[in-house]
Order: structure tokens, then C-alpha cells, then sequence
């Protein structure tokens, strides 16, 4: 039953060519603490990647895989040895001589020094992998290895961090179509408005401006190049501008796990400024978030749309809930926004109320209590 979905990803969602080569990677847990069901995900994580490398065979020329110790954090890039995978060795080597690929690793290069990367890995963009299919349990979504693979070497990219075997028969198991005309809708709403309001009913409220930013739609179609998206898919997503949003969010679901009791966060001119919580989670947020300063900024807000998404107690399929919204903290330095931290950690919330704002200040109420109200994405 699930060999069906896994030969999709090549078949469907990526659309892989006989001549084309395709990286598919995995992380195992490297120092982290971990209790026993996580770690009995992580392993089943791994047999599926095997088993995925083994099926991507029938479609293409060449399928390179490859397992590296977990970075221990969602954004971080991952290690050397992957990138040399993903571009080449000349251009990795290039990197390396010209004193850039350390700080780009470490997140610490400056604009100057990416932009002389960019360009080494332009004239050798002819080395790099065609696809990617990133089955590891931290997500390199928002990384320059991805933003680089994708946006200048064309790569088509599957990011599928925290991935669960039962996806395959539920939110993986989608009209592709139909859930694309949905989320692209509602993208070409959101990106009328300048300004947005959110409230659910747990008391979580937030509002911030996108001006100058674009909403995107992740379809699950990742057919043209360059193309980058999770799977499962079904969100639209951007990145808020830095410094506007304020308010009050009060999580209940960690990453892959209810919480015991609520943990509030209070947010101010962009950043969260006081983390408030009984519950476990809410001492490993406080040190991530105040690790640095970027860790804390309003980094994501997206809003859900696959009807086939159910599950709560995993950010990967919780997010692409239909009409759900989440948030998230830290970098968003890979689509649009202007943080590059290695954190990036998004929080589901159930039944949001959202308001678009226009320039004129006309407002549109796209989801009511959780239920989409958008014309154009029913």
C-alpha cells in the first residue's frame, strides 16, 4: 500500500526523467535525547528512505543516497559531505578555497561573501544533483544548500522533515490538482492584502504587514525547475516583515506532541519578547529562543489546505491541515524574509480566524473559525 505514494514522489511530484540523477538523504540521531517512540519513528524513517532510494531506481539513471548525523535543529544547514553530494566536489572544493563554505555552514556569511558563492556555484551548476528528496527528520527547508540548489541550480526539491509512514495513506494520498487550484487561490488572495489579523479561539491573537512580500504556494507540484515544496503539501506561506508583528500565541501542540499545559509568547515589534509555560517544552524553547536574538523573530505564517491532512501531533502534516494557520520562529532568510539564523520552528494553531487588510483598508475575512471562506479556493 505504501509503495504506491513513494513511486508518485518520482512519478508525480517531482515528474523524474530517465537521464536525470536524484539525491535522497536521511539523518540519523547523532547526540540528542530522545524518548522511545521518536526514536522508533526515526528508525522507520530510515528503512523508508532505503526503501524509497530502491524504488526511485525504476525511474531514473541515477539515485544517490546518502545518511549523515542529524543536525539536531530544524534550519540548520546540513554537513559538508551532502553539499559535495548536491553540487559536486569542483564546487565544493571552490568554496572551500575561497574561505566561503565554513561561514555559510555556521550561517555567519555576509552578503558580500554569499553573493561570491552564488556565483561560484552559477558557473558550476551543470554538477548538481536534478532532484532532491530530503527524508531527514530536521527540515533543510530553509537553508542556502536548498536555497541554492533550488534558485540557482534549478533543482526540484521534496523537503519531508519528521516524516511519518502514515502520511502515505492520508495526506499524501490527495487530489494533486485539485489541492493545487485550491492553494494557488488562495495565495493570489492573500497576496491582495497588505496587512493581516489572525485570532483563534484558544485567545492566540497576531497581526503584522507584508508589504513587499509575496505569499507562495506549496502544491506538492514540483515539476518545473527550481521548484521547492514539502510533502505532504497543501499551505500558502510568507514571510511577515521584520519588525511588525505583535500580539499573544498561546500554543498547545509542541512539534510532535501535545502539550501537558499551554505555553504563551508574547510578541513584540517583530520578535518574541517572554516565553510563559509549566510544561517541559517551555525550557527548551526559552534556550533556543534566547540563544540569539534572530531565533526569536516572526519568521513564517502560513495558512493550511489539504482536505487529506489530519493528524495534530506532527508539524509536517499539522501545518497543511485545511484551514488551520501556523507560525514560525527564526530564519526565514530563504523566502522572502531577511533573518538567517539555523532555527527555524513552526506552531500549528486549530481554528483561526484570519483578515486581510487592503491598502485602502477594506478588510476580507478569508477563514472564519477555521472554515475557508475564499471563493476562489473552493
Amino acid at each position: 500500500m505504501i509503495t504506491s505514494p513513494l513511486r508518485d514522489i518520482f512519478r508525480i511530484n517531482l515528474d523524474v526523467k530517465k537521464y536525470e540523477r536524484v539525491l535522497l538523504f536521511t539523518d540519523r540521531p547523532s547526540e540528542e535525547e530522545i524518548d522511545e517512540s521518536d526514536k522508533e519513528r526515526r528508525l522507520k524513517l530510515r528503512c523508508l528512505s532505503i526503501f524509497a532510494a530502491e524504488i526511485g531506481k525504476n525511474f531514473c539513471k541515477t539515485v544517490l543516497f546518502h545518511e549523515y548525523p542529524a543536525t539536531g535543529s530544524h534550519g540548520a544547514e546540513p554537513p559538508e559531505e551532502l553539499w559535495e553530494l548536491a553540487f559536486g566536489r569542483k564546487t565544493v572544493e571552490a568554496l572551500k578555497k575561497e574561505g566561503l563554505l565554513l561561514p555559510i555552514l555556521m550561517k555567519d556569511a555576509k552578503d558580500s561573501d554569499m553573493k561570491r558563492a552564488e556565483d561560484i556555484i552559477r558557473r558550476h551548476k551543470n554538477n548538481a544533483v536534478n532532484c532532491v528528496i530530503a527524508l531527514s527528520n530536521y527540515s533543510t527547508s530553509h537553508t542556502s544548500f536548498r536555497d541554492f540548489l533550488t534558485r540557482i541550480c534549478g533543482c526540484r526539491y521534496a523537503s519531508m522533515p519528521l516524516f511519518d509512514i502514515s502520511m502515505l495513506e492520508c495526506a499524501m494520498n490527495v487530489d494533486w490538482r485539485a489541492l493545487a487550484k485550491r492553494t494557488r487561490g488562495l495565495a493570489r488572495e492573500v497576496n491582495k492584502a497588505e496587512f493581516i489579523e489572525v485570532k483563534t479561539l484558544n485567545g492566540s491573537y497576531i497581526s503584522f504587514s507584508k508589504r513587499g512580500r509575496r505569499a507562495k504556494s506549496d502544491t506538492g507540484i514540483l515539476t518545473r525547475p527550481g521548484s521547492f515544496g514539502n510533502l505532504p503539501a497543501g499551505e500558502v506561506f510568507l514571510a511577515p516583515l521584520e519588525g511588525t508583528a505583535k500580539g499573544r500565541l498561546i500554543l498547545e501542540w509542541a512539534p510532535t506532541r501535545r502539550l501537558k499545559s499551554p505555553i504563551t509568547l508574547t510578541v513584540k515589534d517583530g520578535y518574541v519578547v517572554d516565553v510563559e509555560g509549566k510544561d517541559e517544552y517551555a525550557e527548551y524553547l526559552r534556550a533556543k529562543l534566547y540563544e540569539k536574538k534572530e531565533n526569536r523573530n516572526i519568521a513564517e505564517f502560513g495558512i493550511g489546505t489539504n482536505d487529506h491532512a489530519t493528524r495534530p501531533d506532527n508539524i509536517l502534516e499539522s501545518e497543511k491541515i485545511l484551514g488551520t494557520i501556523h507560525i514560525a520562529l527564526g530564519d526565514n532568510s530563504s523566502f522572502g524574509g531577511k533573518i538567517k539564523t539555523p532555527f527555524h520552528q513552526d506552531f500549528v494553531f486549530f481554528k483561526p480566524t484570519v483578515k486581510l487588510i487592503h491598502k485602502d483598508g477594506s478588510k476580507n475575512t478569508i477563514l472564519k473559525s477555521g472554515r475557508l471562506l475564499c471563493r476562489e479556493c473552493i
